[in-house]
């Protein structure tokens, strides 16, 4: 099956565009009401057949941004540390490094073997360490640049160029979602703050916006103008009025895609009403769950509290969701000591404790849980005792939906430099996501601006095949 859809792009309304001018809420509405006289969308995120049998069924991207620091987390190297303070010889100071970077900087922190698999993991990441047999490290990704903005566009859309769509509008492109009463794509947000470059981490580029990530919180409110503001009755008198009149006209106009995405968004927002409450209420969670997260603690509460509602969805049927940090927290250009002690404290309880929430409930087989960021650090000191970015060897790990468990998967060479091992670019990566779900990454396509566009784009992607199980 070839996805390959056509769409005057100026066309289309996003999702925030809908819900702030939706000012008066939907609550009241029965769904059958809306239903019925719903037209037969062009676009929707109904569930829709993979081209293979797939061996996940959704995905949780944990997005760790700012590039974590590779020799200090999950690539352990004596020899740096036995070159502490040393000057790098050639091959190792290209244009970018010499006017930052100075002498080789040994990891401060200590490695241990964890796991049956004996998968060698930082002190910093005790909470993982439990986990060493659930997960597969990739020890070798590579990255094409070595700013944030493009390394997180390479990241997320598979290009160093912005505008296009995020790795979870093209995957409920294809796929749809198990449930229609919540966002097919949830984007998770730290209440202080977006990362690096905003809303286009989980934008929907130029496919329809009925694919672009719904941002969420936490906390406080998680959607925003979900709820009424004035009396249920009338405001569910005003969007039947509004629906009629857009359907009327969508039947003079049927070539007009962007009232199509608009009808059906106003229409999700209608069915979440109903169904959001229930999914996006933490306090229905008993406090033996809330205690294995750590939702209270004063450091780790904020993320805790993410991959807790991270589940909640995944388990009612959301396809993709991606659970998104505040600036650029593993940004360890100063302070690499303590900044990566901060980070990590921050991040990896919850993140073991989703893992073993995901696997008690019999979820982790189908959902896969993915860990990483734009690129890594360099093995030479920025500074006095910091990393700069590093693009050319770095880590991240992915645990269930159909990987190898406690595998390690390439390697660079003495210093955590270079990738020197079955490296693995980004395309590479994406082409893997997409096979893991029943996706060709060939066949997966969009009509765009004269061209058949794709995840991988025009790059050379393999799957690969070494971290399948």
């Amino acid at each position: 099956m070839s996805h390959v859809l056509h769409t005057p792009i100026r066309q289309l309304l996003t999702r925030r565009d809908v819900f702030r001018n939706l000012n008066t809420g939907l609550a009241g509405l029965a769904l059958s009401s809306l239903l019925d006289a719903a037209p037969a969308a062009r676009y929707d995120v109904l569930p829709k057949r993979p081209h293979f049998a797939p061996r996940a069924k959704r995905v949780i991207l944990l997005f760790q941004n700012g590039g974590p620091s590779q020799m200090d987390l999950f690539d352990p190297k004596p020899e740096l540390k036995k070159r502490h303070g040393e000057k790098p010889g050639e091959g190792f100071i290209n244009t970018v490094d010499i006017k930052k970077t100075g002498t080789w900087m040994g990891s401060p922190f200590e490695f241990a073997r964890h796991g049956e698999c004996g998968m060698e993991l930082s002190e910093l990441l005790p909470g993982l360490a439990k986990h060493a047999d659930d997960v597969t490290l990739i020890r070798s990704m590579v990255s094409e640049h070595s700013n944030h903005e493009q390394a997180i566009w390479y990241f997320n859309t598979g290009l160093t160029t912005p505008g296009r769509p995020a790795m979870g509008s093209w995957v409920t492109y294809g796929l749809g979602t198990e449930n229609q009463n919540l966002p097919a794509f949830a984007a998770i947000m730290h209440p202080k703050g977006l990362p690096v470059d905003g809303a286009r981490n989980y934008s929907s580029g130029w496919l329809p916006p009925l694919y672009q990530g719904m941002a969420m919180r936490a906390e406080g409110t998680p959607v925003l103008n979900l709820k009424p503001s004035g009396p249920a009755d009338a405001a569910g008198g005003r969007f039947a009025l509004m629906q009629q009149l857009n359907r009327d006209h969508l039947s003079a106009h049927p070539d007009q895609l962007g009232l199509e995405a608009r009808i059906a968004s106003y229409e999700l927002a209608a069915r979440m009403q109903m169904a959001a409450s229930e999914a996006l209420d933490l306090s229905r969670e008993p406090a033996s769950m809330h205690a294995l997260y750590g939702t209270e603690d004063p450091e780790a509460g904020i993320h805790a509290r993410q991959l807790l509602l991270a589940r909640r969805l995944v388990e009612r049927g959301v396809r993709f969701v991606q659970v998104l940090l505040n600036g650029q927290p593993w940004d360890t250009h100063q302070k690499n000591d303590s900044g990566n002690r901060e980070i990590a404290r921050r991040t990896d309880l919850p993140a073991a404790a989703l893992l073993t929430d995901l696997k008690q409930r019999g979820l982790l087989d189908e959902t896969l849980v993915i860990w990483g960021g734009e690129f890594g650090r360099t093995p030479m000191a920025e500074g006095k005792d910091g990393r700069d970015h590093h693009k050319f060897g770095f880590s991240l790990w992915l645990a269930g939906g159909g990987v190898k468990r406690g595998t390690v998967y390439g390697s660079t060479d003495d210093f955590g430099y270079h990738a020197t091992e079955n490296r693995v670019t980004m395309a590479d990566f994406h082409a893997t996501i997409l096979h893991l779900l029943g996706l060709d990454h060939q066949r997966l396509s969009f009509h765009h601006d004269t061209r058949e566009e794709k995840l991988t784009d025009v790059r050379p992607a393999q799957v690969v095949r070494g971290i399948l199980s």
